[in-house]
């Protein structure tokens, strides 16, 4: 997905994790509210739990829906003392910020950060036992759509959480307006796709023509 510079400003350290803010300055309180996503496994934050030896797990789901709001500094503490603290990001709950992390290019962005952080300094166990999850049309309908949100165990919180999501509310154009953009996100990536499969071919018969054009000798 193309880069995008008004993305890139989204992007901050806070207080020892990774959040994504809205454009707009004057939406970055300290009081906004943010949800906790995995951008690898992309899922979202549902509640937390402790391992055996007493450490904190940080439990998700792949809906929106589902996921449950905190505060920055609770956000930021929670990713702190997670024992995956480089799967995370903070994404804050403001409409521009939402339609920049999903179509603007910000959730790879933010793999690629924390790909770097992780990179030597978690347990090879919680590197294993964290999928990465492949950034595809279905995946982010899965998770923008809240497409398992009737599955067991996930109603409950779903319909506990929903009231929270950006934009949607019993409004039926509001609920149209966001299926559209959750629809644009996957067309962007499809399209993204599509676009550097073409580049690979043109640099491909480019390659071709330089070795079978005839070589031109001097006179």
């Amino acid at each position: 997905m193309p880069t995008n510079v008004q993305m890139k400003r989204c992007i901050a350290h806070e207080r020892g994790a990774l959040v994504f803010w809205s454009p707009d300055a004057a939406q970055r309180r300290p009081g906004a509210r943010m949800q906790v996503l995995d951008v690898f496994s992309l899922q979202v934050a549902t509640g937390y739990t402790r391992d055996p030896q007493g450490r904190l797990l940080l439990e998700a789901q792949p809906s929106l829906a589902a996921g449950r709001s905190w505060s920055l500094a609770r956000a930021a503490q929670l990713i702190r003392n997670d024992v995956r603290p480089h799967r995370w990001v903070a994404l804050q709950q403001d409409r521009r910020a939402w339609g920049l992390f999903w179509a603007g290019g910000g959730l790879q962005h933010c793999r690629e950060l924390l790909e770097a952080q992780a990179s030597g300094t978690e347990p090879p166990s919680a590197q294993e036992s964290s999928a990465l999850a492949p950034v595809t049309p279905e995946a982010l309908l899965r998770v923008l759509l809240d497409l398992e949100a009737d599955q067991p165990g996930a109603g409950r919180a779903s319909r506990s959480t929903r009231s929270w999501r950006p934009g949607l509310t019993s409004n039926p154009w509001k609920v149209v307006a966001w299926t559209s953009l959750a629809w644009m996100v996957v067309l962007g990536i499809t399209a993204a796709g599509f676009m550097a499969v073409l580049e690979r071919q043109d640099r491909q018969l480019e390659l071709l023509l330089e070795r079978t054009a005839p070589t031109t000798q001097a006179p």
